[in-house]
């Protein structure tokens, strides 16, 4: 299936033209960015936690202590909405009711379950810092057995999903037109600057060139069997 089926959650209610439900789409936002902002109730009460993920074919991934109240109570199968956003650009208008952002952003429903398979744990949290840091897996030391005891996985299926995506200029009332003002956008992107070497690091050791050269874009990730 190319698309992700609209549902009551997902389908749009304002600026329906901004829905987005292909599958490509919604992947390429998801590989992008790796910080999410995960929300949930507990004992009636609404929390949203931001923490970084991973999408592995039809799965979200994300990780933390098994201690972590968040991942405790999303274990349980509750109900949770899992956001996603990137900006793109500031969009400056000729009245300030119409400016805007241009974004990309992906909301997700459903319920987390916990990975339990100790193969696909360890290939989940590989996969989180290949999405993360591409390269970096493979020059340091794996987790141990009391580290992976120590980390909580959980699953969250992509089926109920939807983008929503502004793009272009800014759009403004007809008669504002005329206003010698400027306007336009601002293009925003992530950025790395040079990175920082830790004081312990032997000498002689340089920074790799995925650390030197850092960036952000698509990358898709896979687990096998998954």
């Amino acid at each position: 299936m190319s698309t992700f089926p609209p549902t009551d959650r997902t389908t749009l209610k304002r600026l329906p033209k901004r829905s987005e439900y292909d599958r490509s789409a919604i992947f390429g936002i998801l590989d992008e960015a790796f910080i999410c902002h995960v929300g949930f109730v507990v004992e009636a009460k609404p929390v949203v936690i931001p923490t970084s993920y991973v999408r592995v074919g039809d799965d979200v991934y994300i990780h933390g202590s098994a201690a972590s109240r968040m991942l405790r109570s999303l274990e349980e199968g509750i109900d949770v909405c899992v956001t996603v956003t990137l900006i793109d650009g500031l969009v400056l208008a000729r009245s300030a009711f119409h400016h805007s952002i241009n974004y990309r952003s992906v909301v997700i429903f459903g319920n987390a379950n916990t990975v339990d398979d100790l193969d696909e744990k360890l290939a989940a949290l590989h996969a989180f810092t290949e999405h993360v840091v591409p390269g970096r897996w493979e020059e340091v030391r794996p987790p141990d057995e009391n580290e992976l005891r120590a980390t909580l996985v959980l699953r969250l299926r992509l089926a109920e999903v939807s983008a929503k995506v502004r793009t272009g200029p800014p759009i403004d009332d007809d008669e504002d037109y005329k206003l010698a003002v400027w306007a336009g956008v601002v293009p925003l992107r992530l950025t790395a600057d040079p990175p920082v070497i830790d004081d312990r690091v032997p000498a002689g050791i340089e920074a790799p060139q995925y650390a030197r050269e850092y960036s952000r874009g698509s990358r898709p990730s896979e687990i096998a069997g998954t």
